[in-house]
């Protein structure tokens, strides 16, 4: 089952409510998504564990051969 956009992004801004969020479809397919999330809860964080916030953000939704989002690349940045 294909994600739309709009519910990559509300996922995103509900853990993160001050975020600057951008979702770029990559395939046109619903299944391959760009994502840059630029958030303050980034600062000091590496960029291991900025992504590992971001995916649990999205609870559950790229877990296993079933999960509805299939790739997810991620630019995290805590803003300058």
């Amino acid at each position: 089952m294909a994600m739309e956009a709009v519910e990559i992004e509300h996922l995103i801004r509900a853990a993160f409510p001050g975020a600057e969020v951008e979702i770029t479809d990559l395939a046109g397919d619903g299944n391959h998504y760009a994502a840059t999330v630029v958030a303050e809860e980034f600062r000091g964080l590496n960029r291991v564990r900025q992504h590992q916030l971001v995916y649990a953000a999205l609870k559950g939704k790229m877990e296993g051969s079933r999960g509805e989002l299939h790739a997810l690349a991620l630019t995290t940045k805590a803003p300058e």
